[in-house]
């Protein structure tokens, strides 16, 4: 397996490094903090990521402004700066439509280029993604006084030798990684990114607020979430799901932020992906929104709600189910339900 870097300049001039892997169907993986292309490409944390999603896929992953390769001084670090740069790095790899994937920080960053990119994303995957940050979530004023004091922490002791700071945050993104894991994830912190721009990055994530565009997602989205994650809560999953329409929420049990190759969650992080991506809810030729059209029968929903949650006419709403019964081989709603289910749609509603 090889990587291949590039580079693009972003809507400011920014450079933004990207690279891509393996062999597939694209998937776009939406940036967070932190990276550094050459050293995850190392890394005992991210290698495994790595190769499994390029076993199957072409992975085109891109390092955050002011971390990695990319431009390390760069002006802007707002959010709509870091969804720009997708904007950027999407075009630049002459991707025209792909999957998403979002983990931690860059769910919000994903979440928000589906909603104003319907036409490019056919399938949205989150992890331990969430919809607002830590100080949007009715903070108490002991939890803004925790927060001021980790950035704090990140401003002075980020650049030490002493790692002894940069492993308490290690500790929260891999509770169950091994001393080698931590102390991997606290070098790539150190060699990531400067602690100025470490700290502007935080500010960012922890005021971010993408609730407003959830319900604007117009593909098929699964959302998993670790039940004991330490970083983001595991209720701020159920709340992406919950807002995201017809999104599949699926647990997994762990504690780790950061999935790790030996533990079962990894495994079923990726069996949940290929089955969704490949042959899950899209079916092979359906469109984004007929698979989402799909989504909702499998739900149980007749036309007319379909409509409603969509926002489109009834008879939009039929003229995409002639569409799908024809492309799925099916004659009647009961047998596009029962093959839907078959291929996993519609738990969701059925669970809740």
């Amino acid at each position: 397996m090889q990587q291949q870097i590039r580079f693009c300049r972003s809507f400011d001039g920014t450079r933004i490094a990207f690279a891509a892997t393996g062999k597939g169907p694209p998937i776009l993986k939406a940036p967070h903090w932190l990276t550094h292309l050459e050293y995850e490409w190392q890394s005992p944390i991210w290698r495994p990521w790595i190769e499994a999603f390029s076993s199957d896929y072409t992975l085109v992953r891109l390092d955050e402004r002011g971390c990695g390769l990319s431009e390390r001084e760069p002006r802007d670090f707002s959010f709509d700066a870091f969804v720009r740069d997708m904007e950027a790095v999407a075009d630049a790899a002459g991707l025209e439509k792909f999957a998403l994937f979002g983990h931690s920080q860059g769910g919000a960053v994903a979440i928000e280029y589906a909603a104003r990119h319907p036409e490019r994303v056919t399938h949205l995957v989150l992890l331990g993604a969430y919809l607002r940050g830590s100080l949007r979530r009715a903070a108490t004023p002991e939890t803004e006084a925790e927060i001021l004091a980790q950035l704090k922490l990140v401003e002075l002791g980020w650049g030490r030798e002493d790692a002894s700071y940069r492993q308490m945050f290690a500790m929260q993104f891999l509770p169950g990684g091994s001393l080698e894991q931590v102390r991997s994830l606290s070098e790539l912190q150190k060699v990531s990114s400067s602690p100025g721009n470490a700290v502007q990055i935080l500010r960012t994530a922890f005021q971010l607020q993408v609730r407003a565009a959830a319900p604007q997602v117009r593909c098929p989205t699964l959302v998993l979430h670790a039940r004991g994650d330490m970083r983001v809560p595991f209720e701020e999953g159920c709340l992406a799901a919950s807002e995201i329409p017809g999104a599949r929420m699926v647990p997994l049990d762990t504690r780790n932020h950061i999935l790790l190759e030996h533990e079962p969650a990894f495994g079923q992080f990726f069996e949940q992906l290929r089955g969704f991506v490949s042959h899950g809810p899209s079916f092979s030729g359906l469109t984004a929104r007929e698979a989402q059209i799909l989504e909702h029968i499998a739900q149980g929903l007749d036309n007319a709600q379909i409509a409603a949650r969509l926002e489109l006419s009834e008879k939009t709403v039929r003229n995409h189910i002639t569409s799908v019964f024809d492309k799925i081989g099916v004659e009647s709603r009961a047998q596009a339900i029962v093959l839907a289910r078959e291929r996993g749609l519609g738990q969701r509603s059925r669970s809740s």
